[in-house]
């Protein structure tokens, strides 16, 4: 793995949309990510190979010791690298540098191997509603 990781770098907000877009095969819509990021974030990691951002993971908080784990994405060429465990430890370390306590994270059952066995994340029970159905 051949990047620089960057705790809170400043986001082009077109860039970050074309590589979630390429990760997650959708349409690039540019999103609002730096003022996203600045309102709601505690921090958020990026992986750079030059001035190219290839990683990316966003950390949001309720403001006390527990921490969200969000919009993890590496480019889909670099995936296997090791880019998306690095993003993720990074986030981790400086969620808890914040004095939070504890790091969640919810995932497909195709990203489970990922978060459990690379990541070192540990299964728990969850509820979640859709909202929009």
């Amino acid at each position: 793995m051949n990047v620089e990781l960057r705790a809170r770098p400043a986001v082009d907000d077109a860039e970050l949309s074309g590589l979630h877009a390429r990760a997650f095969r959708g349409t690039p819509q540019v999103q609002p990510w730096a003022q996203r990021l600045a309102r709601h974030s505690l921090t958020w990691v990026g992986a750079f190979d030059g001035g190219r951002m290839v990683g990316f993971a966003n950390v949001a908080w309720d403001g006390g010791v527990h921490a969200f784990l969000l919009d993890v994405v590496v480019e889909p060429e670099r995936q296997g690298e090791g880019i998306g465990a690095a993003v993720v430890a990074e986030a981790a370390r400086l969620s808890g540098a914040a004095g939070c306590e504890w790091l969640h994270v919810d995932f497909v059952p195709e990203h489970a191997a990922f978060y459990l066995d690379r990541c070192g994340f540990t299964r728990t029970d969850a509820g979640v509603v859709e909202l929009t159905g």
